[in-house]
């Protein structure tokens, strides 16, 4: 079976995300997209198969994302696409790809959703947060 994580390693969620995929005994396809960013066939692909708009898709913190004036509602999802590949940093993160779906997995824990074992038993966030508990249930 084949998961593939587009990963930020600076980021704490996409860090979570990839343990819990891990912990689920799976391990991934780790796609380091600002490294190695996607071709825009396969940026329009993700955001098709998340259910997105590209807008929904833009980071805004920690990104040009201000000074882009990305807010500004001109911008066409095609231009927003471009922004994307121009600045790998405005696609948000992380969007993870299993046979049961594509989503971004934000907060981290909402990756369980598509994951073939999601019985991962406890699980406790860098931050401590537990999100899953001792007895197996979610927090």
């Amino acid at each position: 079976m084949t998961i593939t994580i587009y990963h930020n390693p600076d980021c704490g969620t996409s860090r979570n995300t990839l343990a819990i995929i891990r912990q689920s005994g799976e391990e991934p396809n780790v796609i380091e997209y600002l490294k190695n960013p996607p071709s825009r066939e396969r940026l329009v692909e993700l955001i098709k198969a998340t259910g997105m708009t590209p807008r929904e898709l833009l980071r805004e913190k920690g990104t040009p994302y201000a000074e882009l004036n990305l807010g500004d509602p001109k911008w066409t999802d095609d231009e927003i696409v471009d922004f994307m590949l121009a600045h790998p940093i405005l696609i948000n993160r992380p969007i993870v790809v299993t046979p049961l779906g594509t989503m971004l997995a934000r907060p981290s824990e909402a990756v369980l959703d598509i994951l073939p074992k999601p019985d991962i038993g406890p699980f406790t966030k860098e931050d401590g947060e537990v999100v899953i508990d001792a007895s197996g249930r979610r927090v």
